[in-house]
């Protein structure tokens, strides 16, 4: 088995506990692995730092090219600009991944829901042009270049011919948006007739296409967007299978890629050992299938969906009492025993 180097960033606010449980997991599971360790986020204000995203995370980034990430605090409205945004920015990392999928033990509204989000992570009103124009009157510039417009599609479809998916479903507001989301579903038409057609395909306005999510989540497969409506589908999606809690989440790009969970920092919690550490452990097989390692992540998946199925060590927010420590030890207690 290689020995691989990645960079692990804590995160802040329960972003600590959970990466200790994933990083115990994935090590239990077998990976030869060496961690380094980088601050972001609040935390590295904390350790004395001028920077949320200190040069030498970003630099430890490019040089190994994979990284586990916690989840860091953003402020609303104020402070300091996105850890997640910036990084997705510097280190282009275009592509969000999300799968949003149904598990055992995790009772929904909807059963056999297996569907993935692919996201254009860096265009879109997610630019941060705003400005005030007068005193009142702020404008947002929404960002979409034939180059990035390209680049998703291409990344979705290929996405599904690997993983054997049958269809990509594209949600624009292109009726509205003319130019904009227009040439968003241009390029993922041109790039569906000219490489992929064997891949179905199909358009829906956005609004239609949430009704259509929430009707019946199990006839979607890969849904692709640009930034914006993939940040809000992404999170109303994991609300079909549980919630953020039990969903992975990841970042790539042509250089890199950042495995992460797609929760938020939780500083309510935070410190109290009660932290459901899944959404990170599912990162983490993401991970492994990306640095190629697919049989510990088939390992891992396994050991998890043995223990959600039990139901004997779930934490609060799956209706369980237990701590995040007791969660993942039972993962690779369930490794053990395979």
């Amino acid at each position: 088995m290689a020995r691989h180097t990645i960079v692990l960033i804590p995160g802040d606010g329960i972003g600590p506990e959970v990466s200790a449980a994933a990083r115990r997991v994935l090590e239990a599971a077998g990976l030869s692995v060496e961690w380094v360790q980088c601050p972001a986020g609040a935390a590295a204000l904390e350790q004395g730092l001028d920077n949320v995203l200190p040069q030498r995370t970003l630099a430890a980034i490019k040089a190994h090219k994979i990284a586990l990430k916690g989840p860091v605090t953003t402020p609303v409205g104020k402070g300091f600009k996105s850890v997640n945004v910036q990084l997705r920015q510097k280190l282009n990392l275009y592509a969000a991944v999300r799968p949003v999928r149904s598990l055992p033990g995790v009772k929904t509204r909807f059963d056999g829901v297996d569907m993935v989000i692919v996201r254009e992570n860096t265009e879109g009103l997610y630019s941060g042009i705003e400005n005030e124009i007068i005193p009142g009157v702020i404008t947002s510039l929404k960002v979409a270049t034939q180059t990035a417009c390209m680049r998703i599609a291409r990344f979705a479809f290929s996405y599904a011919r690997r993983r054997h998916r049958r269809r990509v479903t594209v949600f624009h507001k292109a009726n509205i948006m003319k130019m904009s989301d227009g040439l968003f579903i241009d390029c993922a038409r041109r790039v569906r007739e000219e490489e992929y057609a064997d891949i179905q395909y199909e358009e829906l306005i956005i609004d239609a296409g949430c009704m259509k999510l929430v009707q019946d989540p199990a006839r979607f497969d890969v849904l692709l967007m640009e930034n914006l409506y993939g940040d809000l589908v992404s999170d109303l999606s994991a609300g079909l299978v549980g919630g953020l809690g039990v969903v992975p989440g990841s970042n790539i790009g042509d250089d890199a890629a950042i495995f992460e969970a797609v929760h938020g920092s939780a500083p309510d919690i935070a410190g109290k050992g009660i932290a459901n550490p899944l959404a990170l452990i599912m990162s983490g097989v993401m991970m492994l299938n990306h640095i190629e390692e697919t049989e510990l992540a088939e390992k891992i998946k396994r050991a998890y969906g043995a223990v959600l199925a039990e139901g004997k060590y779930l934490t609060a927010d799956l209706g369980g009492t237990r701590s995040t420590n007791e969660f993942a030890d039972a993962v690779i207690e369930k490794m053990r025993l395979s």
